[in-house]
């Protein structure tokens, strides 16, 4: 039996993936998370043997939350499964420890496969996912935002997405004067002045063509 716990924000999504996978004779879904704040301890309460993680939780960046699983949780299988599509989120998750990468609007067809993949020690990667990790690892070494953390990225992303500072730092629950500070630090780091300036970048840099969530 595969021991399954389910971290996303959504009920909606919760649901849908608990149906798909109670549908499997050898799957069992054991624990659900919906904030970032949950995670450490349903993974701790049921030890799973892989966790269905979304990027996009309420709280600490989900690349933030791939690195806690993988370091306090070592024998759990981390399946990301979110709706970011681009190369920089495959290529940071990869490494920051997870097993899997797959986008929800493929997850009804291939959820299965790339759980049992993952459970069984393997890797999985969506043939379109593992040509955009294959982009991402032939990056420019010395392009500046490959110099970005994980934090700064979301909140780059999320400043090019429109949202203002108070609505970032409402959704990554930290103040609005630390998310100013992620802004200057990316800003000093990509060595640009405004917003309008980040979003010319990411257009330039093609960073987040795919996104379609907040």
């Amino acid at each position: 039996m595969i021991r399954v716990v389910i971290a996303d924000d959504h009920a909606v999504v919760r649901n849908g993936l608990r149906h798909i996978l109670e549908r499997e004779s050898d799957v069992g879904v054991v624990g659900e998370a919906s904030k970032a704040s949950e995670v450490s301890h349903v993974v701790r309460e049921t030890s799973p043997d892989v966790i269905l993680l979304d990027l996009s939780m309420p709280g600490r960046s989900g690349l933030e939350l791939v690195r806690l699983v993988r370091t306090d949780h070592p024998a759990t299988r981390i399946l990301v499964l979110t709706m970011h599509a681009e190369e920089q989120y495959v290529v940071r998750a990869f490494r920051a420890g997870a097993a899997g990468y797959l986008t929800k609007d493929s997850a009804a067809t291939d959820l299965i496969d790339a759980l049992r993949k993952v459970a069984g020690g393997g890797t999985y990667v969506s043939p379109e996912m593992a040509e955009k990790l294959a982009l991402g690892l032939q990056e420019r070494p010395d392009a500046p935002h490959t110099g970005l953390s994980d934090r700064e990225l979301e909140v780059f992303r999320r400043i090019v997405n429109g949202e203002s500072l108070t609505e970032i730092a409402e959704a990554l629950s930290v103040s609005a004067k630390t998310v100013s500070t992620y802004k200057m630090r990316l800003l000093e780091k990509l060595q640009l002045r405004s917003d309008a300036a980040l979003v010319r970048y990411a257009i330039q840099a093609n960073l987040f063509p795919d996104d379609s969530e907040i």
